[in-house]
């Protein structure tokens, strides 16, 4: 498949046109627990390490990673889906 083929979207905003893909890294968390687990005991504290270490870790990293591209500026975008369950990174490359 070409590049052409691969465009998600391409419109015209005033008098730039603007051309559109996604990528997606997606990450799944699961937890294994002993057979006479109940289920919902820990209310979830299993998610915490996530939360509050590994993914702000991942965050910074992929930012760090991302600013050694210069030609291409990031930043968080939010279309209304909670950050517990997505975080988009926009990326541009402005050839204007």
């Amino acid at each position: 498949m070409g590049y052409g083929e691969d465009v998600v979207g391409a419109f015209r905003e005033g008098s730039v046109y603007q051309e559109e893909r996604s990528f997606i890294l997606r990450f799944t968390l699961e937890a294994k627990f002993p057979e006479d687990y109940e289920g919902e005991e820990d209310s979830y504290g299993w998610l915490k390490e996530w939360d509050t270490r590994l993914k702000p870790e991942l965050l910074k990293t992929v930012f760090a990673s991302l600013r050694q591209h210069p030609s291409w500026t990031a930043h968080i975008r939010n279309r209304g889906v909670s950050p517990d369950h997505e975080i988009e990174i926009a990326l541009l490359r402005d050839f204007s």
